[in-house]
């Protein structure tokens, strides 16, 4: 490789780095607290006009057993295609490393703030928390067992 060549590609290095690092630093420094970022909305459309997602002020049992851990909103989806039912958590979201130990571990919150955002939208359309059946296999291996722990926190929305 030349030395041409070869400052080109450290300096991309050295300007990854800064720009990774800066990413952090912004993230950990989100609302003064170590660790803490502020956490965004997490969203869900659910196929039900406001009024039937939160009659009365009232929300569904999933999202209103997490109390004042979050913010709720509801508001009428685009184009009028049902309602679009959001929570954060109000206390902010863990950030760097104590994010990857507590996403680990399961004890991140927005695990929980998912988890009830799924099931507060299948009880709105369906009127029952759907469960997955038991694994198709019956030898229970680490993977499937780690697999099948991470997917009841952490599902797709």
């Amino acid at each position: 490789m030349n030395q041409t060549v070869r400052r080109i590609v450290a300096l991309a290095g050295v300007s990854a780095g800064v720009i990774a690092a800066r990413r952090i630093a912004t993230r950990q420094a989100g609302n003064g607290t170590a660790g803490q970022v502020p956490d965004r909305w997490h969203t869900v459309t659910v196929n039900r006009p406001p009024e039937e997602v939160a009659p009365e002020g009232r929300l569904p049992e999933p999202l209103a057993g997490l109390g004042d851990a979050v913010e709720v909103r509801v508001r009428l989806a685009p184009g009028g295609r049902g309602s679009e039912l959001a929570a954060r958590l109000r206390g902010g979201a863990p950030a760097g490393v104590a994010e990857a130990v507590a996403r680990v571990a399961g004890s991140d919150p927005r695990q929980d703030l998912r988890a009830a955002l799924r099931q507060s939208k299948q009880l709105l359309e369906t009127g029952e928390v759907l469960t997955p059946d038991e694994p198709p296999t019956t030898r229970r291996t680490l993977p499937l067992e780690l697999a099948t722990r991470r997917a009841g926190g952490e599902g797709r929305l």
